[in-house]
């Protein structure tokens, strides 16, 4: 199943030549979405597996992207440690073009927008 997201591409990392036959690229992206007066931002760590790394270079950097990606779960076991982690498999990256934007889309709310007392997150739900 294919995901998509959008957001700024925040960094970029080097290609990892993990071994002769394996490499990878990560790179995050900052998604900012507004909840009433509060602004949350997270930061997405995605990754790109071998042909796929060419696929984002440092020309993408502070660019708005759609990234279209798959959800993988593996499972890892060690001296009878077992352990999951969870990668994200980019393997599409669209710039975004302020004229692909919905027309009657509201506008972003910009940092300096936002009241002064935003620094109190005691009432985060996690």
């Amino acid at each position: 199943m294919a995901f998509e997201i959008s957001g700024k591409v925040i960094e970029i990392l080097p290609v990892n030549q993990v071994s002769d036959k394996f490499r990878k690229r990560e790179f995050i992206i900052e998604r900012k979405e507004s909840g009433g007066a509060a602004l949350f931002i997270d930061y997405i760590k995605f990754q790109l597996v071998q042909d796929k790394c060419d696929l984002i270079n440092e020309s993408f950097l502070n660019d708005e992207v759609k990234v279209t990606f798959n959800i993988k779960g593996n499972r890892w076991e060690r001296d009878g440690k077992v352990n999951y982690f969870t990668n994200l498999d980019a393997w599409k990256i669209e710039r975004v073009s302020t004229a692909e934007k919905p027309q009657g889309a509201p506008p972003q709310p910009k940092l300096e927008d936002l009241p002064p007392d935003i620094d109190d997150l005691s009432d985060l739900p996690f």
